[in-house]
């Protein structure tokens, strides 16, 4: 089984909980960066570490040879899109072309399945979509409105996803591709993740949050007021995606269950407090 720099797959799997033996790929094994993934429970028997990255295929051919499942979950995310060069060609580069490569290597070495991380990006930003309906499946991002928007990640995602899941429609590769928005929880690794440094600016600093739909900043801001009164919060919130409601019915169907707010947004807050991200 392989695993693409994000972290949380490693702890879930356990690295032996199911007799597994991970491989993960990372760009440079020796930097200390890293050094926290083998200090996971058994992690020195069970996880072998790859040098390689989404345009390097053989090195992603070499790290996923042997692996009957792999989790797809590298793509970059720009905190400041505008400090990038090349923002569009970067994006589509690193998301679409890095998905071609991971799954024409899993073919070539007969990997049963493919779970790929997209993104609600590639749902949202879809005008022609009914006011007054849950976006589901069948809600795609228009390309084109993201093209004359200039919004290069919401285009990368979108084009992804799609060829990924067409990919499995003429393939022997059984893939699921999964949507999520913001991605909290305890961390890992001792850097931080874009999602959380957008909710750490907000609990540290007061900034205001100007990303994401109306509905969720508000609902967000509302209970980490109610939780965390002590922090520094903004008295308004800029700009922000029209509210919509997301149905999440299939999931659900096969037994998924949802792990609320309040619980995921104290255990964040806690991780925070403890490794002293939260200090003044």
């Amino acid at each position: 089984m392989v695993l693409q720099v994000r972290r949380h797959p490693l702890r879930e799997l356990e690295l032996n909980s199911e007799g597994y033996v991970v491989h993960g790929t990372v760009r440079d094994p020796s930097d200390g960066k890293n050094a926290h993934l083998l200090k996971l429970e058994n992690a020195r028997e069970n996880l072998k570490l790859f040098k390689t990255d989404l345009l390097d295929y053989e090195g992603l051919s070499a790290a996923i040879t042997g692996c009957a499942g792999v989790f797809h979950v590298a793509c970059p995310i720009p905190t400041d899109p505008a400090s990038i060069l090349n923002p569009k060609d970067k994006l589509l580069e690193e998301a679409v072309t890095g998905t071609r490569n991971v799954l024409n290597a899993c073919s070539i070495t007969k990997v049963k399945k493919v779970i790929s991380v997209s993104s609600i990006a590639a749902v949202m930003l879809n005008p022609n979509w009914p006011k007054d309906q849950a976006m589901n499946e069948e809600s795609w991002s228009d390309l084109e409105f993201c093209k004359a928007n200039e919004q290069w990640y919401f285009l990368a995602k979108t084009i992804a996803e799609k060829e990924a899941l067409e990919y499995g429609k003429t393939s022997s590769l059984k893939i699921v591709t999964i949507c999520p928005s913001i991605i909290i929880g305890p961390l890992l690794q001792p850097t931080m993740n874009s999602s959380s440094l957008y909710l750490l600016s907000y609990l540290k600093d007061g900034e205001t949050l100007d990303s994401g739909t109306r509905s969720f900043v508000d609902d967000l801001a509302e209970k980490l007021k109610a939780m965390y009164p002590h922090c520094y919060y903004p008295k308004s919130f800029a700009g922000g995606l029209p509210s919509m409601d997301m149905n999440s019915e299939k999931l659900q169907t096969l037994g998924w269950k949802y792990r609320s707010l309040e619980e995921s947004l104290v255990d964040t807050v806690k991780n925070y407090e403890e490794r002293g991200d939260l200090a003044v």
